[in-house]
């Protein structure tokens, strides 16, 4: 008998870049996603399903139980903490850097030191934002937001932001500059732990297909 399979996804870059991967692994879904309202997307393997989330809460979903596999950035996976998850497989899709950014032309000392002890961090990185600069030795103030980083710096709100960067086009194109950074960012495969041991010859199916079209 099958094991069925769920398989947690966002929509956007990673899903669309997460296809061919799929497709090498012989899993294509039935409805297009573009078009479809559908949460739960049939595919033309009748024991795996695709669960259509919002890309910060994959690994949510993934760690209790909502799906048994998923694909997320790392950098969603840095700020989950990756509690009860596996993390089987880079997919070496949707690559980019998790980075600190500031006016352009202001040196990283300088920014550092910009409010003397405590620094104003504009990010939705919360946790990782906190955990890299009190490894920095720089006290911060983390203003949480959900969009538009770079606005932050440009209305005095902040002195600098943690985004991901792929391009750096739209940091430039509003007069930030990437400094330093934190971490590479691509998408990875992540499973529940559970389902590893519970469906573990199903999920070891589908980890080396994906594995042989990462390669």
């Amino acid at each position: 008998m099958l094991q069925t399979l769920t398989i947690a996804l966002s929509k956007g870059r990673i899903f669309k870049e997460t296809l061919p991967l799929l497709r090498h692994a012989g899993i294509e879904p039935v409805d297009d996603p573009d078009t479809s309202r559908k949460l739960i997307l049939s595919t033309n393997q009748p024991n795996i399903k695709l669960v259509i989330v919002r890309a910060s809460d994959v690994p949510t979903y993934v760690q209790y139980g909502g799906a048994d596999i998923g694909v997320a950035g790392k950098d969603v996976l840095l700020e989950h903490g990756g509690a009860e998850l596996y993390e089987p497989l880079d997919l070496k899709i949707a690559r980019c850097r998790l980075m600190t950014a500031a006016p352009t032309g202001l040196a990283r000392e300088a920014y550092t030191q910009r409010l003397g002890k405590r620094l104003r961090v504009a990010t939705k990185y919360v946790y990782t934002t906190r955990d890299y600069f009190a490894r920095e030795g720089v006290q911060v103030e983390i203003i949480k937001l959900y969009g538009s980083m770079e606005l932050a710096p440009l209305v005095g709100m902040a002195d600098c932001i943690v985004d991901v960067v792929d391009t750096g086009n739209t940091l430039r194109a509003n007069g930030l500059e990437p400094v330093d950074k934190i971490a590479d960012i691509s998408s990875r495969l992540i499973v529940n732990k559970a389902a590893m041991k519970m469906k573990h010859q199903a999920v070891k199916q589908l980890i080396d297909a994906l594995a042989a079209a990462v390669q």
